[in-house]
């Protein structure tokens, strides 16, 4: 299966449903033989905030965004499905085929699933963590819902754009967004929401209007069915 593998130790890494573990000091050289990324993925300097470039060798060619035969025939155009075991997100076009992105989940990302519409989108949004989180880690008062959150920009853990999931008009508080940092794409790190290197969260936001049915599948690691996902 795909690489992510849930930790034992997932009860440390999974604080806060859109928190992130701090970036690893990796360097890795391309060698010869090593797939380069496509420009796609360069440097982004026309946001109100840079974008850095995706660093080669980190992310693995399956989870670059690229063009696929659709697998879910029976959705609509337009409708997004995000499968947590496979660490993918499909965006459904007209033709047959999908739009395919790698994504990171979280130890919760299975703990939510079913149809849901993606009730609003944000540039750049401001992040809120909810106070139960607050309770589990005070250096997060600052940012709490009372003293008004977090500014958009470097450091917030919603990157550069987030889409808002409702379910029968209510907010499931999950979100897909932006802000993956590039080695824990595919992995289980953080708990609840769907992230995205914020290169594809640009280009996702654009081509997903608000009210588009968003699907989240079922984890089958949760029905034990598999260890490593």
């Amino acid at each position: 299966m795909k690489r992510r593998i849930f930790l034992t130790a997932a009860a440390a890494a999974v604080l806060s449903a859109c928190t992130k573990k701090p970036p690893k000091a990796v360097e890795v050289l391309p060698s010869p033989a090593m797939q380069l990324l496509p420009a796609r993925y360069g440097a982004i300097t026309d946001e109100p905030f840079p974008v850095p470039a995706v660093p080669q060798g980190i992310v693995p060619p399956e989870l670059w965004r690229q063009e696929v035969p659709n697998p879910y025939p029976d959705q609509p155009a337009g409708t997004v499905i995000v499968d947590p075991d496979q660490a993918f997100l499909h965006l459904v076009q007209q033709d047959g085929t999908a739009l395919r992105y790698g994504v990171g989940v979280g130890a919760a990302g299975f703990a939510w699933n079913g149809d849901s519409v993606m009730q609003y989108k944000r540039k750049w949004p401001r992040w809120t963590p909810p106070d139960e989180m607050v309770a589990r880690r005070p250096d997060l008062e600052p940012y709490s819902i009372a003293n008004g959150g977090m500014d958009g920009g470097p450091g917030n853990p919603l990157g550069s754009r987030a889409l808002y999931l409702f379910q029968n008009g209510v907010d499931t508080l999950y979100r897909i967004h932006g802000g993956c940092e590039p080695q824990y794409l595919g992995q289980a790190v953080s708990s609840g929401c769907i992230r995205m290197l914020d290169q594809d969260a640009i280009d996702l936001f654009e081509r997903v209007p608000g009210g588009s049915k968003i699907v989240v599948l079922p984890s089958l690691w949760k029905e034990g069915a598999r260890g490593i996902f």
